[in-house]
């Protein structure tokens, strides 16, 4: 067998056990959603809350030493010790009765999350520089595995429950758990272990990349992309179901809309980034996340405000008043009335109305330029919903592009310690998808905007371009110090 038909055999493993892990690491936000809506577990929002969160903390905290394990004693051994430890807690997840027993299995369970740290060091091992970032992309499609969850478990969970309502919903999580151990096993009979020979043995020089600025600019990159697009994952329903009023089924439709093509499009991610170089892709992601989240900022509102009024043209009594004019002694003083305009929820530019509304009363004595009518100016945005949708779908795109972005620059930078940086940068990322929907939470409790989260991500969108082209302005610098100084002298 060549070596390239062996290496694709080796990522068609692992991007099928990642996608997996993935469609387990984020089961919560459909299995406690369900539990909680069907009244057979009464959660709190806040114990809802911690439930939906405490698999990604898990699953990113932890990335970090998976992936120095993955560097230290290779990603057969590692991957397949994961799937079949964590499909034990999934096993006993239907004997949970309390939030606390449930948060424990969860957090086990959740650990699933770190195979991306094990996949990045395993997969980008296997393949020359050249082929790394579509390999390291059509791994990272394994993000799908959210969108197989948000289509499946649902009707699967119906399914189960027609016959036994209360109980009908434990063979979900054994469905899962037996998923990982035949995945497991198929790991272990055809996957073959290769460790990278220039890695470092002693802990110390394990943990040394992380002493590198870049490490952390890669992170934040990540926590932007990857954070966000977790984070969003979940916010999207409630997002649609609150601010369009969709049902639940649609507006989980508009969220896997969202996340499918995000996942999916991450292979040419990679593809770009070899072609035309990560930098290059992700000045472009960085971009395209600015001004789409520019876009999404502007919520749906309809604002009354002060409009140009009518006064009087001179002393005298108010003689005749009607709904579009006021007489003041002779003096006609024409008001525009109200009009009727039809709630048209597709427009896409915010609609202006402006009328007057009459002040005085008949025999009134009026003075020269006392307001007879003042003005009122509706301005009403729909924030149309498919235009939001297509945005949204845009921006997750240009996240998932982005993804294989950063991962491309691993391999180059850091070709001894993949798993620790790429476990260090996933763990970042992760905690993004942890974070994030708490920070939206507070945002929309302090604001009381669904799109303040669109600002918080166009705010990080713009540091991290500031980050990444200030870092490239001071390389330059350095490296070509007569070419930077005779392009000053010239401008």
């Amino acid at each position: 067998m060549s070596n390239l038909s062996q290496s694709h055999r080796i990522l068609f493993l692992n991007t099928l056990a990642f996608t997996i892990c993935f469609a387990c690491w984020t089961l919560n936000g459909v299995l406690v959603t369900y539990l909680v809506d069907k009244g057979i577990f009464n959660f709190t929002v806040v114990e809802t809350g911690w439930l939906l969160g405490i698999p990604i903390l898990s699953g990113s905290i932890f990335r970090l030493p998976i992936g120095i394990l993955t560097d230290k004693y290779g990603g057969k051994i590692v991957f397949s010790v994961l799937l079949l430890l964590c499909s034990i807690p999934l096993f006993l997840l239907p004997f949970a009765t309390s939030f606390w027993s449930f948060a424990v299995l969860s957090f086990l369970f959740g650990l699933v999350g770190t195979s991306f740290a094990v996949g990045i060091g395993y997969t980008s091992i296997w393949y020359p520089k050249e082929w790394q970032g579509r390999a390291l992309g059509i791994f990272g499609m394994g993000n799908a595995g959210a969108a197989i969850t948000t289509f499946i478990a649902p009707t699967l969970l119906n399914n189960l429950s027609e016959n036994d309502p209360i109980n009908g919903w434990k063979t979900l999580p054994v469905i899962y758990a037996v998923t990982l151990v035949v995945i497991g096993i198929l790991f272990i009979v055809f996957a073959k272990n290769k460790v990278n020979k220039g890695v470092s043995k002693t802990m110390g020089q394990l943990m040394s990349p992380l002493k590198n600025v870049r490490v952390w600019r890669f992170g934040a990159y990540y926590f932007l992309v990857f954070g966000f697009f977790v984070a969003y994952s979940q916010w999207l329903l409630p997002n649609f179901m609150n601010v369009y009023h969709t049902t639940l089924v649609m507006g989980g439709m508009f969220a896997t809309m969202f996340s499918l093509p995000s996942g999916v499009i991450r292979a040419f991610g990679g593809y770009l980034s070899d072609k035309f170089g990560a930098r290059k892709v992700m000045y472009w992601v960085l971009g395209s996340s600015i001004v789409i989240s520019f876009l999404l900022m502007f919520p749906k509102m309809e604002i009354f405000t002060a409009g140009p009024g009518v006064m009087a043209m001179n002393n005298g009594t108010v003689t005749e008043i009607t709904a579009d004019k006021v007489v003041v002694d002779g003096k006609v003083h024409n008001i525009h009335t109200k009009q009727v305009q039809n709630d048209d929820e597709a427009a896409i530019f915010p609609v202006k109305n402006s009328w007057q509304e009459i002040l005085v009363k008949q025999n009134q004595e009026v003075k020269k330029k006392e307001l007879l009518a003042q003005g009122v100016t509706q301005i009403k945005f729909s924030a149309n919903l498919w235009v939001y949708v297509v945005l949204v779908i845009l921006i997750g795109i240009s996240w998932g592009i982005g993804k294989a972005a950063v991962y491309k620059h691993i391999p180059e930078y850091f070709p001894n310690e993949v798993g620790v940086v790429g476990g260090m940068v996933g763990l970042i990322g992760g905690l993004g998808g942890f974070a994030g929907p708490i920070i939206f939470g507070y945002l929309l409790n302090y604001t009381g905007l669904w799109t303040s989260s669109w600002i918080f991500i166009f705010i990080v969108s713009v540091l991290c371009l500031l980050w990444m082209h200030r870092t490239i302005i001071n390389a330059t610098r350095s490296k070509l110090p007569d070419f930077t100084r005779e392009i000053e002298s010239n401008h």
